[in-house]
This record gives structure tokens, sequence and C-alpha cells, in this order.
């Protein structure tokens, strides 16, 4: 390989980011499905050939590192040999995708003439591939009930699409035009990505890209390790509780030991619950990619991310357990990774409470109408996944409400797409007040929602954490716990967690999310302070009086 100076590596590597951010506006401006072009739940990622990942853009953050697991095993599957320019390879077998059926990973070699020079992917969630039920899956008991499983199958051979897969995934949707239209989306994404990284390869040469991507890889690896060598060494293991596993009511016991020593950053999930009958299991490659979320927070935040940046990280759990989904464990309703960052936090919090905040919602609250639309006579199935309060930390309050940190560069649904789409009306959105832990650094609120239904249809409601508050920390008080009310003021009222509930016009239910946890003793908090919270909406006066012991 040869030398280069710092200016060409600069160059070279900001326009793999770049490539990755213009792939990342092709799929959001050609997408069919909201949850793609307003809530970005998708990632995009950039590999050389070698399989390290040298650049992403900005997409949900539980997809870092799940495209990593997968390509792997795509690649592995198809074998790199048999691949040609212009294929387009579709992974979503759970256990090698690192997600659940539903989150398509589409990708395609890079070719500089013959030679293949990079690897491109783009994951993002479909709404229908002929699972058992519309929409979103809650209570499946086996993988085949989760739609249908593509372990590796070209969908574009040469550049032409393969008619045979497409027809098939045609006739195995219940909204063929919407998932045809994100797949050629995605597609689209692949090919932008394409003539971007073939002109940087001709405009520099393999030499040259390839030493820039081993100086840049090595420069993160050695970041990530001076980050963990700085970091508080010792072990620590947490618990916490899913509520159900949408077969029965029985809570679900999760453990994590996270481990600071020689220079590696272990999380393992030993003494977590075993594999359960219904959809919270998460693949191993969905376990690692939430261990990334964490570690990268707390070593390297502001870094562009590359393969090197995990070097230290080791993730550990045993095969046919909760964090180890196998053949053919129900895998759909994935919370559970939502769930367990916030467990790995309470874990890391005993050791650097100094360092780290309190608890943030401990879960996303999650919401979706299926339905028939009036206007147009098709089915609709469209998703919102709620914001919550952020945990107080060392010196700040919580933000709030927000997107969750497993999900941060994601968006919310637009109140004018759900209104427009579904049969969903909103009477009411506001802070939630008092949903916040009280600290010396209060929580975030979370959010008060409250939905009319104009045409009848199914309200799913996807939350894995209402039975117990999320927590705070340094003598922080627990904020309020996510809730959801179906039916409320009628006899038939109800709270539930994660539900497929039938709706009729005129029905209601409210949505309640979850505050972040409070840090520090609320004596300390400052009299001015709990005054502006009161001002703001975000403390009720009477919790001013009687937590604070301020006078509003």
């Amino acid at each position: 390989m040869p030398e280069v100076d710092g200016a060409t590596a600069e160059v070279v590597r900001s326009y793999l980011v770049a490539a990755a951010e213009e792939m990342r506006a092709a799929l959001v401006r050609t997408a069919f499905n909201p949850v793609i072009y307003e809530v970005h739940d998708f990632g995009i990622s950039i590999y050389d050939a070698g399989l390290r990942l040298v650049a992403e853009s900005t997409g949900l953050s539980r997809f870092l590192g799940a495209n990593d697991y997968s390509i792997r095993k795509g690649v592995a599957y198809v074998g790199r040999d048999t691949l040609r320019p212009g294929d387009v390879v579709l992974l979503n077998y759970p256990y090698w995708n690192a997600a659940h059926a539903y989150d398509a990973t589409l990708f395609a070699p890079v070719f500089v003439g013959d030679e293949l020079v990079a690897f491109l992917c783009v994951r993002a969630h479909w709404m229908d591939l002929g699972a058992k039920d519309p929409g979103y899956v809650l209570d499946s008991t086996d993988v085949h009930q989760e739609g249908l499983l593509f372990p590796g199958t070209r969908v574009f051979a040469g550049g032409e699409p393969v008619r045979e897969i497409l027809e098939l995934i045609r006739f195995n949707s219940r909204m063929p035009d919407a998932v045809l239209g994100d797949l050629h989306a995605q597609v689209a994404c692949l090919r932008t990505g394409e003539r971007r990284v073939a002109e940087l390869f001709g405009t520099y040469g393999r030499a040259t890209v390839g030493a820039v991507v081993d100086a840049v890889v090595a420069a993160a690896e050695q970041s990530a390790r001076e980050a963990v060598d700085a970091l508080p060494q010792g072990s620590w293991t947490a618990e916490d509780w899913l509520d159900d596993d949408g077969i029965t009511d029985d809570p679900i016991l999760m453990r994590v030991t996270v481990t600071i020593a020689g220079g590696t950053f272990t999380v393992d999930f030993a003494g977590s619950s075993p594999a359960v009958p219904g959809p919270v299991n998460l693949p191993l490659g969905a376990t690692i990619a939430t261990c990334r979320v964490a570690f990268k927070a707390i070593t390297t935040p502001t870094e562009q991310t590359n393969a090197g940046h995990f070097a230290p990280l080791v993730v550990r759990a045993e095969p046919g357990t909760l964090f180890h989904a196998v053949y053919p464990a129900a895998t759909f309703t994935q919370w559970t990774g939502t769930v367990a960052l916030e467990l790995i936090y309470k874990a890391l919090a005993q050791g650097m409470s100094g360092r780290l905040p309190a608890s943030s919602g401990g879960d996303v609250p999650g919401f979706m109408m299926v339905g028939v639309h009036p206007d147009t006579g098709s089915l609709f199935a469209v998703s919102n996944n709620e914001p919550v309060g952020w945990g107080g930390t060392p010196d700040h309050d919580g933000i709030g409400p927000a997107n969750h940190p497993c999900q941060t560069q994601a968006r919310i649904t637009p109140v004018e797409v759900l209104e427009a789409k579904t049969g969903m009306f909103f009477e009411r959105m506001e802070i939630r007040t008092d949903s916040g832990g009280a600290g010396r650094f209060r929580g975030g609120p979370g959010l008060r929602r409250d939905i009319r239904f104009v045409t009848p249809g199914e309200f799913l409601s996807v939350i894995k954490k209402t039975r117990s508050r999320p927590w705070a920390s340094d003598g922080g008080a627990a904020p309020e716990a996510n809730r959801v009310v179906v039916f409320p003021g009628t006899a038939r009222e109800r709270a539930v967690s994660t539900r497929r509930t039938t709706v009729a016009a005129g029905d209601r239910v409210t949505v309640l999310t979850a505050g972040g946890g409070g840090h520090g003793d609320p004596a300390l908090r400052h009299p001015d302070a709990v005054r502006e919270d009161v001002a703001d909406g975000y403390v009720s006066a009477d919790a001013a009086r009687t937590i604070y012991g301020v006078e509003p």
C-alpha cells in the first residue's frame, strides 16, 4: 500500500461519507412507505472488499452494526465468487439479518472493471410481506408466521430485475405496490452508491483508497481502545423485566453484566431468560447492534463510524436464549433491544454515574393503525414510535419528549401523515406533566396523545415496559411509566401494553409515554429551576411543593 498524506486521506474518507449520505437522499426521495421517508427507519452502509465498514449514513441507531452482521451472512450464503456487476441480493432471514422479517436488507457488490472493490448495503422496514397478521406481528410462536423469508436471494441479476422473485414478493404481500416501491427505492439507493464509489476508485485508484481505509480504520481502533482504557475498570450487573412475550402475561427476565478490563468492553447476557414462545426473542446480530449503540455512545460518540471503532467490544449470549434466538424462534416484536439498551446503561451507571444519564423512557411506545382507507378502498398500515423523556444527567436536565436513544436519528410520523393515511384523528398532543423523574437534574417529560378513530380498523400498541418504571440515578426519582389506555372513560376502559385492539369509528385511545429518570437528590434542585418547570408545564404546582419543597 502506498503512503497517503493527511489531506488525501481526509478527502477520500469524506467522499465515502458523502456517498452514504447521497444514498440516503435517494432512498428518502423515492420510498413509498412513511416509515422510511418520514421516520427514517433504515440503515445504509458502505464496506470495502473485505467487508469492513468504512462509512455509513444516519438512520435508525439500532441498525448500527446490524448491516455488518447481515452482509457477512448474505455474502457467505450467496458466495462472493458468484456476484456480478449489477447484482442486488435480498436478505431478511432474521437469524442472519439481525432483525425481524420486515427489515429487508439489500446489498450489492461494486466492481471497477472486473475487480470487486466494495459492497453497499441498505436496510429498511417494509410494511407487509405475508405474515399471519397485517401490519405487525405481536403473538407469533414460529418464524414462519412472520412473513416470507429470503436467505440471500438475487432480486436483480446483472442489472436486470429477476421477475420471478419480484412477482413472488408481489403475490405474498397485502400491500404489493408499497412494498415493491420500497424495494426499488432501495435499489435506487444502491445504484447511487455504486456510481459514487466507482468514481472514487476511478479518481484515486484501488491502492490509494485501500491505504486510506486501512489508515482510518486503524485510527478508529486506536481511538476506541484509548477510550476504553480511560473508562472506570470493573464489572457491573443489572436486571430488568419485559412485560410479556405476547403469548402469556408472564414477565421476562433480562440480565446483563458489563466488564471493562484488559482493553476490552464485554457485554454478557448470561442469566437472562431462555428463549420464550412469543416474538420478543432477539437474533444475535440485533443483540450485537444494540451493544454497539451503547459502546459507541460512551467511547467515540463524535467520530464518523467505521469498523475500527468496535474492535474492543465483545458480546456474549448463549444460543437458544432471549438474546440469541435460533431457528425457529419467533423474533418479530424486537422491542427487547430497546429495553436492553437501557439495561446496559443501568449496569454501567453503577460504576460511572458521574458521566451517564438516568434511564430515558425505558422503551419506545409504538403504535399503528391497520384498516381499509375509505377514499381508496386499499389496505393501510401506518406506524409511529412515540417520543419519551430522556434521563437527567450529572450536569443538566434530560430533554423531552424526544425519540428514544436507540433511534435518535429517526423521527416520529407527522400528524398530517397519520391523519391523511389512516382513520386516526388526533384530539390532543401535549407534554405529560409530572412524567419526568424528579432530581437535582430532572428527567425530561413524556407525551400525552389522545386519538379518536374516524374509521373502523385495528389499533396496535407495541410497548414492552409498562409494568415497572424506568430507573433513576444517584438519588433521583423514577419517572412515570409508559401507558396506553384503550376506550378511556367507558365501561371497556383498560390499560394495555402490546395488544391488537379492534376499534370502530368514535372509539378513543390515550397514549402516555414515560419520562426520563431523575439524576441526583431533588432537594438539591435550584428553586428557580423548579419554578421554570412549573411555568413550562413540566412539573405541576403540587409536585413543586410536595417533592421539591418549592412554592411556585
